[in-house]
């Protein structure tokens, strides 16, 4: 198994799309990359701790490759917007990789470039190396499956699926 922690802005995104997808064990969400020892939703939303809403997405590279599930992560989101996914304005909702190897790193490295090619404007993702992963409350897993109904889900969330479904239908469960 192999482990990523991406954030594309709003966790429920990401992990409304990578909980369908074939070959991904567990996704969870939560906060890294800033500076508060304790952040809960309410500390990030401020803006004020430096960490970034994430996933980390455990996967089994037998069933699905790793430049799948990170080609995957560049379309659900829009990398090229600094501190920013529609809406949702701040520095936790910046498009961020963390990875904990080099070789996740130069991964990394690769999809920004390999997916650059896709985008009108430069990425902007950051990379860098993974300080202490955040659980997120328990509130915020699988949230789009526990509330499909809400509206953020059916505004936002909704239209990145049907993106997913477009694009990697062969890669989704359902």
């Amino acid at each position: 198994m192999k482990t990523f922690v991406l954030g594309g802005g709003c966790f429920w995104c990401l992990d409304a799309v990578y909980q369908k997808t074939r070959g991904v064990e567990s996704v969870v969400s939560g906060y890294t990359g800033g500076h508060d020892p304790e952040p809960d939703y309410y500390s990030v939303c401020s803006g004020t701790t430096g960490h970034a809403e994430v996933v980390a997405v455990t996967f089994d590279e037998e069933v699905i490759p790793a430049e799948v599930v990170l080609d995957m992560f560049f379309a659900l989101h829009d990398p090229t917007t600094l501190n920013r996914q529609g809406y949702d304005v701040g520095t936790q909702y910046r498009s961020s990789m963390f990875y904990e190897t080099d070789e996740e790193k130069i991964l990394f490295e690769e999809a920004i470039e390999r997916n650059q090619a896709l985008w009108p404007h430069p990425i902007v993702t950051e990379v860098s190396r993974l300080p202490r992963f955040h659980v997120a409350e328990e509130f915020h897993q699988n949230y789009y499956a526990k509330h499909p109904e809400q509206g953020y889900c059916q505004v936002i969330i909704n239209p990145k699926l049907a993106k997913a479904r477009k694009y990697y239908s062969a890669w989704l469960n359902a």
